[in-house]
C-alpha cells in the first residue's frame, strides 16, 4: 500500500517534469528539422538537381554535427548532474571546456570545406552538375561552422539546466530568419537561377547561425549563471576535464561511428542514381519531422535521469527509465503513422520527375517502419544509457551493426548485386530493426538498468 502511495506522486511529478521538457525540446527539434526542410523544399521548386546537390553537400555539416553532438552530450550530462546539486560554478567551467573543443573541431571543418569543397563532393557523387552546385553551397555554408559550435554547446548546457524555453526561442528566431532570406533569394532575387539561389540559401544559414550565437551571448550576459569564458587553468579544472572527456569521448565515438555510417550510406546512394538522391533527400526530411517527439522524449528523459542520478536517487532514475521506454514505443508508432499519412501530400511540394516520385512513394513506407525502431533505440541507447555515462553499448552496437553489417551489405547490393534502388534503401534502413532485436525483452528495460548500475560514473567532486 505504501509503495503504491509513494509511486503515484512520483509518477505525477515525473510526467509533469517530462512534459515540461519534452514539448520545448521537441519544438526545438522541429525547428531544426524545419530548417533543412525549408532548404530542400524551397530549392525543390527550382529544380531537382539543385535540391539533390545541396542534400549531398549537407553531409559534411552532418558529420560536424555528430562531433558537436558528442561534445554537447558530455557537457549536458555533467551540467545535468551538477544542476541536481545546484552547482553553477562547475557548470560554467564545463561550458568553457566544451566551447574550446568545439571551436577547434569546427575550425578544421571550416578550412576543409573552403579549400577542398570539390573533392569532398566527389565522395558523394560523380555527377558534374551535383559537384558544381554542391561545392558552391559548401564554400559559403562553411562560415556558419564558426558560430555553430559555440551556440550548440551553450544551448546544450542551458537545456540540461531545464531552461529549454530559451533554447526553443532561439531556434525559432533562427528558423524565421533562414526561411525569410531563403524566400527572398529563391522567389524574388534569383527566380529560375539555381547557381545564385544556392549561394543565397547558404548565406541564409550563415546569417541565422550567427544570430543564434548572438542570442546565446546576450542571454549569458543577462542571466549571469553561465557565461562564455576561457577555461580556468588550475588543478580543479584538470580533474573536471578528465571527467568531461570520460563522458564525451565514448559518446562522441558513438555519434561519429553512427553518423559516419549514415554519410557512407548517402555516398552509396549518390553513386547509384541521381533520382534516388532526390527521393532520399525528401524522405529524410519527412522522417526527421516525424520523429521530433521521439527526440524530445530521449533528450528530456536524459536530462531528468541525469538530474536524479546527480542527486543520488537511483530508484527514481530507474522508474523514469521504465516509463520513458513505454513513451518511446508509443511515439514511435505515432511517428510511423504520420509518415504514412503524409504520403499523399508530399508530391505537391517539390518538382521531381516520375522516377524519383516512384522511389519516394516506396521509401516512405520503409521510413514508417524505421521510425518505431529509431524511437526505441534513440531513447534507450542515446538517452537512458548516456544519461548514466554508458555510451559504450551504443558505440559497439553501431560499430557492429552499421559498419560490420549494413554498410558492407549495402555496398554489395549496390555495386555487386545491382539490386533495385528500393531494396537498397530498405537494406540501409534495416539497422534500427537489428538494434531493436538486440535489445530483447530481457535486456530492456530491466537488464539495461542492471548494466547501467554497474557502468554508471559517479558524479565527480572537484
Amino acid at each position: 500500500m505504501n509503495k503504491t502511495t509513494d509511486e503515484v506522486p512520483f509518477r505525477v511529478e515525473f510526467r509533469r517534469s517530462l512534459i515540461a521538457l519534452v514539448i520545448p525540446i521537441a519544438f526545438q527539434n522541429l525547428i531544426l528539422a524545419a530548417v533543412n526542410t525549408a532548404d530542400v523544399i524551397m530549392l525543390g521548386t527550382i529544380g531537382q538537381s539543385a535540391m539533390s546537390a545541396v542534400s549531398l553537400a549537407n553531409q559534411i555539416t552532418f558529420i560536424l554535427m555528430f562531433f558537436l553532438m558528442g561534445l554537447a552530450i558530455g557537457a549536458g550530462i555533467l551540467a545535468a548532474q551538477y544542476w541536481g546539486k545546484k552547482d553553477t560554478e562547475v557548470i560554467r567551467r564545463v561550458l568553457s571546456i566544451a566551447c574550446v573543443l568545439s571551436i577547434c573541431i569546427s575550425f578544421v571543418f571550416f578550412i576543409a570545406s573552403i579549400l577542398f569543397s570539390d573533392s569532398l563532393m566527389r565522395i558523394f557523387t560523380s555527377d558534374p552538375e551535383f559537384i558544381r552546385y554542391g561545392a558552391k553551397y559548401q564554400r559559403v555554408l562553411s562560415i556558419s561552422y564558426l558560430a555553430m559550435g559555440l551556440s550548440q554547446m551553450y544551448l546544450s548546457v542551458v537545456k540540461s539546466m531545464e531552461k529549454v524555453r530559451f533554447s526553443a526561442a532561439v531556434s525559432t528566431a533562427s528558423l524565421i530568419v533562414n526561411i525569410s532570406i531563403n524566400a527572398l533569394c529563391i522567389f524574388v532575387l534569383f527566380p529560375g537561377q539555381p547557381d545564385k539561389a544556392i549561394i543565397g540559401v547558404a548565406t541564409a544559414t550563415v546569417i541565422s547561425r550567427f544570430i543564434e550565437l548572438i542570442c546565446c551571448a546576450a542571454h549569458s550576459m543577462r542571466d549571469g549563471n553561465i557565461r562564455f569564458a576561457l577555461p580556468v587553468r588550475d588543478a580543479a579544472q584538470k580533474v573536471l576535464l578528465q571527467d568531461y572527456l570520460k563522458y564525451t569521448l565514448p559518446a562522441m565515438a558513438n555519434y561519429v561511428v553512427y553518423g559516419g555510417a549514415l554519410v557512407a550510406s548517402a555516398a552509396i546512394i549518390g553513386h547509384v542514381s541521381s533520382d534516388l538522391v532526390a527521393a532520399n533527400a525528401i524522405a529524410n526530411v519527412i522522417r526527421n519531422l516525424a520523429i521530433v517527439l521521439c527526440g524530445g522524449i530521449s533528450a528530456g528523459g536524459s536530462v531528468l535521469i541525469g538530474k536524479y542520478l546527480g542527486s543520488g536517487n537511483l530508484q527514481a532514475a530507474k522508474k523514469a527509465g521504465n516509463t520513458i521506454y513505454l513513451y518511446a514505443l508509443i511515439f514511435g508508432v505515432l511517428a510511423g503513422a504520420s509518415v504514412l499519412l503524409a504520403r499523399p501530400f508530399v508530391f505537391g511540394l517539390v518538382e521531381i520527375n516520375a522516377v524519383a516520385q516512384g522511389y519516394l512513394d516506396a521509401m516512405l513506407i520503409v521510413c514508417a517502419v524505421y521510425c518505431i525502431g529509431k524511437s526505441l533505440n534513440s531513447t534507450i541507447i542515446g538517452g537512458v544509457f548516456c544519461a548514466g555515462g554508458d555510451a559504450k553499448f551504443g558505440f559497439w552496437c553501431d560499430l557492429i551493426v552499421m559498419w560490420g553489417i549494413i554498410i558492407p551489405l549495402a555496398w554489395i547490393c549496390a555495386f555487386v548485386w545491382h539490386v533495385s534502388p528500393i531494396l537498397l534503401y530498405a537494406v540501409i534502413c534495416f539497422d534500427e530493426a537489428i538494434k531493436s532485436i538486440s535489445q530483447n525483452s530481457e535486456m530492456v528495460p530491466e537488464k539495461s538498468w542492471r548494466t547501467l548500475q554497474r557502468l554508471i560514473f559517479p558524479v565527480p567532486r572537484i
